[in-house]
């Protein structure tokens, strides 16, 4: 087993908290505009979008994200409606969604390619999703199922957010781990997956795939008790997007194929027509 005793407030500045949290998820933010700077100067994409993409996204990341943690807690939040506006409680999904919908709305205003800008985003995506992970490790939260594993983790510090002196599945590190894989599958097939945004629909099937596995073995309340087989609200929302990116993907990718193959196969035709006629 493996004792954390980490206090999830790294500083304080008179009455303000700096916590580990927060400083990790600044990080992912730093790390997503680095990377997607880098493909974008690669594919020829104008910088400033990248900056004003950015500021949107995290915008629409929050609203969507706090959205979506009110819905999944709606009764408690019904009987304290006065705590719906607040920052104690967000959702990876709903900061992927909110993120999404941001950059959409962008590249409709701008008249840009949602496949290109999605693929310029996707693999500094999940490598910030992967450093957002190291906040909820030491911040204790988004733990996982009780077990007698020896990398089985106990919180010691009183401001963990995991319950103390209980031994649990760090499914932070899962997280960590699978996101550090995608990142290293998505940037070494940044150059070759084809059509473009076959990289970012692989990106969000990737993520959801590790996402829906390894929540069950992370502690988490059902959407609605005795339905959907009692999964949580993220793993329904994984399946959705597998349901959705997976067939996509592959229609896309199998029509990519099939338009080149007919061309190469129109220019073997014509070259043996132009030889004769010179």
């Amino acid at each position: 087993m493996i004792h954390i005793d980490i206090d999830p407030v790294a500083f304080s500045i008179g009455i303000i908290e700096v916590r580990w949290y927060g400083i990790m998820v600044a990080l992912a933010v730093v790390a997503v505009i680095a990377i997607a700077l880098l493909e974008a100067r690669r594919v020829g994409l104008a910088e400033d979008h990248i900056y004003i993409i950015s500021v949107f996204a995290v915008i629409g990341g929050a609203i969507v994200s706090r959205l979506f943690h009110v819905i999944d807690k709606w009764d408690l939040y019904m009987a304290n409606p006065a705590r719906i506006i607040g920052f104690e409680g967000v959702t990876v999904y709903g900061a992927v969604l909110g993120a999404l919908l941001a950059i959409i709305i962008y590249c409709w205003v701008q008249k840009l390619s949602f496949w290109q800008v999605g693929d310029v985003v996707a693999p500094g995506a999940i490598l910030g999703q992967a450093i957002g992970r190291i906040g909820c490790f030491l911040n204790g939260c988004c733990y996982g199922l009780p077990t007698s594993l020896p990398w089985g983790v106990i919180y010691t510090n009183p401001g963990s957010y995991c319950p103390l002196d209980e031994q649990f599945q760090p499914t932070q590190i899962y997280h960590l781990i699978w996101n550090l894989i995608g990142f290293g599958i998505l940037w070494s097939l940044r150059r070759r997956l084809k059509p473009q945004g076959s990289l970012f629909l692989f990106y969000l099937a990737l993520y959801a795939a590790g996402d829906l596995a390894i929540r069950f073995v992370r502690a988490g309340e059902p959407f609605r008790s005795g339905m959907f087989f009692d999964m949580q609200q993220a793993q329904l929302i994984g399946i959705t997007i597998l349901l959705v990116t997976v067939p996509w993907l592959i229609i896309r990718m199998w029509r990519y194929r099939a338009k080149q193959s007919a061309q190469a196969n129109v220019g073997e035709v014509s070259e043996p027509g132009q030889n004769r006629g010179a």
